[in-house]
């Protein structure tokens, strides 16, 4: 059985509790239940508390929960969270003594990983720590390999994150040994001889109309578009919906590589084209291709951000290898020429495109006006030898007129 699922916490030997997503509901519902039943303080009188006897906890966030006590040692009792998994010492004065709810089994499941042997026979605290951290409150994907003998034993399963298997994952960074490591080259860094390459993304048939954002302008004539998926998905096309669950997932798995991108080693071959992890100025890192060397000393490598178009000059530093499984993802930016205008002689504007002279900045600036952040639709005209497409504004006109009634472009027929 695969199915998604929310990590609730890593236990202190390494068990990783898990809730299910198709349980959501039903503890959203006997948690709000349990609120009402219980309010004000726990139970302030003096009372013999016994190991394994059910109770509601006064969590920190003043919420109640339902708990078991595991350890009794005077005032001070150890409680284990039976819907979340974790283990707290708690004053008596924060807890409740019930029966009531203990007829519904406890939400959390606690699993092991199948197959994986920790370094030492049982997880170190730093693979704890790592794991919760790394886990902690993040959707993930379950596949069940094998039951526990006794119904309150440990599920063996594989887990992944972003497409990536975690046993293979501790395994690579050596906090264990996994039997079963199909998928450990998943983990692995492209070198020279292998000659990776990104997919491109399949576009519309010429002649349909559908929504794009554009992430890039080179000139007012050259852009980087990519497939609008913010509207109706129901109306939209196969093409689109499929550009759509692609990009999602492809959100997915950067969100687990930002996470985990120390651990990637730092890139060493720089053939042009080759597929890598950038770090953007925001501090987050991307989907990049090398370009170029710009400066030997230091290295200085031109690279472009392949799901948005843009360009950056990055020190070796902000470059590393790419994981194999980010490759399957095709490119989500596409360059495109926009036809039905062209440079106008009569754009006497002495500021000029430095690598594209028959352009002004100014009807750089004003086409960026025209489409930056706007959503828009496209037609292609023509997809040989270069994508070329009619670009439309949401008022459905074409967006260079501005440009043309401002004389800085002329309509070209």
């Amino acid at each position: 059985k695969v199915f998604q699922a929310v990590v609730s916490c890593i236990g202190s030997d390494g068990t990783i509790y898990i809730i299910p997503k198709s349980f959501e509901t039903a503890l959203n519902k006997l948690m709000a239940e349990i609120q009402n039943t219980f309010k004000g303080l726990g139970l302030l009188i003096p009372y013999c508390w016994k190991r394994g006897e059910a109770c509601v906890v006064r969590g920190s966030d003043t919420v109640w929960y339902r708990a078991k006590i595991v350890e009794v040692s005077g005032s001070i009792l150890q409680v284990q969270y039976i819907d979340r998994g974790y283990i707290e010492s708690i004053p008596q004065c924060h807890l409740y003594p019930t029966t009531f709810y203990t007829g519904i089994p406890p939400f959390c499941i606690p699993c092991q990983l199948y197959k994986t042997q920790p370094i030492g026979n049982f997880w170190q605290q730093d693979a704890v720590d790592y794991l919760q951290e790394l886990l902690k409150n993040e959707e993930v994907e379950i596949h069940v390999e094998e039951l526990p003998d006794n119904p309150w034993g440990k599920l063996s399963i594989s887990l992944y994150f972003g497409g990536m298997s975690l046993s293979s994952f501790m395994a690579y960074q050596k906090y264990c040994v996994a039997e079963d490591c199909q998928d450990m080259q998943k983990l692995g860094v492209f070198e020279g001889d292998l000659s990776p390459s990104y997919l491109l993304q399949p576009l519309p048939v010429p002649g349909e109309i559908f929504p794009v954002m554009v992430t890039h302008l080179v000139s007012p004539k050259e852009v980087y578009i990519c497939l609008d998926s913010s509207g109706n998905l129901t109306k939209c096309s196969a093409t689109e919906r499929a550009a759509s669950s692609d990009s999602e997932s492809l959100n997915k798995a950067l969100k687990w590589c930002n996470k985990i991108v120390k651990t990637l080693p730092h890139l060493t071959n720089f053939r042009k084209e080759l597929p890598c992890l950038a770090e953007y100025v925001d501090g987050l890192w991307y989907r990049a291709k090398l370009l170029s060397v710009t400066q030997l000393v230091p290295v200085q490598i031109l690279v472009q951000f392949v799901d948005y178009g843009t360009y950056l000059v990055a020190p070796t530093s902000r470059l590393r290898h790419i994981p194999y499984h980010l490759l399957k993802y095709p490119v989500q930016a596409v360059r495109v020429l926009l036809a039905g205008f062209r440079p106008t002689s009569g754009d006497k504007n002495v500021e000029r495109i430095p690598y594209s002279p028959e352009w002004s900045l100014k009807a750089l600036w004003t086409m960026m006006d025209c489409v930056e952040g706007k959503h828009l639709f496209a037609s292609i005209l023509t997809a040989s030898p270069e994508v070329t497409i009619s670009l439309y504004g949401d008022d459905k006109n074409l967006v260079h007129l501005k440009l043309v009634e401002m004389g800085l472009a002329e309509l070209d027929e």
